[in-house]
């Protein structure tokens, strides 16, 4: 199994065109981010679902349309919406397009096979079975009815997913979003078994991602042997209850990540987002909650995924994802966990700590209540006994504390820090 020695940086483009992204789009966000953010470590950039529905315009997702796919009943791009994979082509030229500015591509996926491709009963490459012959018509995902599940026992299923696998390996994907399985178990997990080898099995390094959300925790050994990342949440928007459900999860979640596998708090819904309804569409997150949302997936090292039309970023924005102390938190954390969830000062306070690999203690401290307050953390909660000195992440001033960790936050603040 392909392990990424860090977590997953990059852009996807479902919070900002839903179904309905195009190529011209993809290529400005691929520019934008070659331009702008290649250097801080974001790589990655992934069109999500339906890039093979000709009619997609929204997020919302037409039954039972009708798809692009080609002889083997395996979906391709929609010419309409990716010109450039006319002819057979499929994603090669967008994905060389990606690769030529030091990026890498990707794309999002529904399990199983086109229930298209079982109507028509189409033959499976490398098999003298059909798609009818491994179908599961009784296993469809609710939310989007475009396939249905592969029985893993039948005869044709592996050559099935080998030949998805080996198509997207032609097309130099680096990156795949699997959905409609991660909290599907065990229901549906030979499946995601077999699926996964497929993916380990066709030539090349590819990220394997699972969604929706919330995955099982009495899965986790699972999904950290099958996959790279896989979601702790359903689909994360910018709504403040949302963010403050994502501690706990979070909490559970932290012991999981590790060498090449990362439980995932899904995109980060910041800048232009739902642009497909209105292009005047901005987060309705605060400054301080896109810090907060920030440190949390920063200290627990969750894939950062952008959702949001970088071209439309401003200068907080920028500063948000390029902040090479709040990055290298990300980087270099590791055990991290949290310390305690308490009311301090009339307010709701968390506090996460992390070892950095490179020496020296992570410590965020959260105020996730509804009151500004002042909050004083002794260091022996930290287990230090005696003052240290520390660098203010996002701001890099340096400070000493010489008894406790002292800091008045703002509702929905926070702030991170690197004790030496």
């Amino acid at each position: 199994m392909y392990r990424p020695k860090i977590a997953p940086m990059g852009w996807n483009s479902w919070d900002c065109y839903g179904a309905a992204v195009t190529e011209d789009i993809v290529k400005q966000n691929a520019d934008f981010m070659a331009e702008n953010l290649k250097e801080y470590g974001w790589e990655y950039v992934v069109v999500d679902i339906q890039w093979y529905e000709p009619g997609a315009v929204t997020h919302e997702y037409r039954p039972f349309a009708d798809l692009c796919l080609d002889e083997y009943g395996r979906v391709i791009p929609a010419p309409n919406r990716f010109p450039s994979s006319t002819g057979g082509k499929g994603f090669k030229p967008l994905a060389d397009y990606v690769h030529s500015l030091g990026l890498k591509f990707g794309i999002h996926i529904m399990r199983g096979i086109p229930r298209q491709a079982v109507h028509k009963d189409l033959p499976i490459l490398n098999s003298s079975k059909t798609a009818r012959d491994i179908a599961r018509s009784n296993s469809i995902c609710y939310w989007n009815p475009d396939m249905y599940g592969v029985d893993a026992a039948k005869e044709g299923a592996r050559e099935y997913y080998d030949s998805v696998f080996s198509l997207y390996a032609s097309w130099g994907v680096d990156f795949v979003k699997c959905d409609d399985i991660c909290r599907e178990l065990p229901r549906e997990e030979e499946e995601l078994v077999l699926l996964s080898t497929a993916l380990q099995n066709c030539g090349r390094d590819m990220v394997l991602s699972l969604s929706p959300g919330p995955a099982l925790l009495e899965k986790a050994q699972l999904y950290k042997e099958t996959s790279n990342m896989w979601r702790i949440t359903d689909d994360f928007w910018d709504k403040w209850e949302l963010l403050y459900a994502m501690f706990e999860r979070a909490e559970k979640w932290s012991i999981h990540t590790g060498a090449g596998h990362y439980p995932d708090a899904d995109m980060l819904p910041i800048g232009p987002i739902r642009q497909d309804y209105d292009k005047n569409n901005k987060t309705a997150f605060t400054e301080n909650e896109q810090i907060t949302m920030m440190n949390l997936w920063g200290i627990m090292r969750s894939p950062l995924m952008i959702g949001g039309e970088m071209t439309g970023f401003d200068d907080f924005t920028m500063g948000l994802i390029t902040n090479e102390n709040m990055l290298k938190m990300h980087r270099d954390s590791r055990h991290s966990h949290q310390v305690f969830r308490r009311m301090e000062n009339g307010t709701e306070v968390v506090l996460w700590t992390s070892v950095s690999a490179e020496g020296g203690m992570y410590a965020v401290v959260f105020n996730i209540g509804e009151e500004a307050a002042d909050i004083s953390i002794p260091l022996t909660e930290l287990e230090i006994y005696m003052p240290v000195n520390a660098t203010e992440v996002w701001s890099s001033r340096s400070i000493t504390f010489d008894e406790s960790i002292d800091v008045s936050l703002a509702a929905h603040a926070s702030t991170a820090f690197l004790i030496n």
